[in-house]
């Protein structure tokens, strides 16, 4: 069985602002989709992750939904790094080698949530 990742959701208390960053950032595009304040993403070309941004919820009772936690493939993880800033994000874990896969970054998007930058190189020392 594949255990592939296969949607994504970002959770934002301000949507319009968590757009401007993936789109600035990542290049993506958001439709918007279903309910108001609900969009599908679109990561690049060919096949890719689903993946949707949407208000905040709370799937708990009395806890919003937090902690995207997704690891993207990056060409180039400092850029990526320089972009995260530029376009407002906070860097939680600066570059990071993990030998033999490659270069690793967290950062924080403007809703706080969680995310890795990865660029694979199985050179990596």
């Amino acid at each position: 069985m594949s255990t592939n990742l296969a949607h994504f959701a970002i959770n934002a208390d301000d949507v319009h602002a968590s757009r401007a960053f993936y789109e600035g950032v990542f290049g993506w595009t958001f439709t918007a989709w279903g309910p108001p304040g609900f969009y599908r993403i679109t990561t690049g070309d060919g096949p890719a992750v689903q993946g949707a941004m949407q208000q905040r919820r709370q799937l708990h009772p009395d806890l919003p939904t937090v902690g995207l936690e997704c690891t993207f493939a990056v060409d180039d993880v400092d850029a990526t790094a320089a972009a995260v800033r530029a376009a407002g994000g906070t860097i939680l874990l600066e570059q990071f080698t993990i030998s033999g896969v490659g270069h690793l970054i967290f950062f924080a998007d403007p809703a706080g949530n969680p995310v890795g930058a990865m660029q694979y190189d199985p050179d990596a020392e």
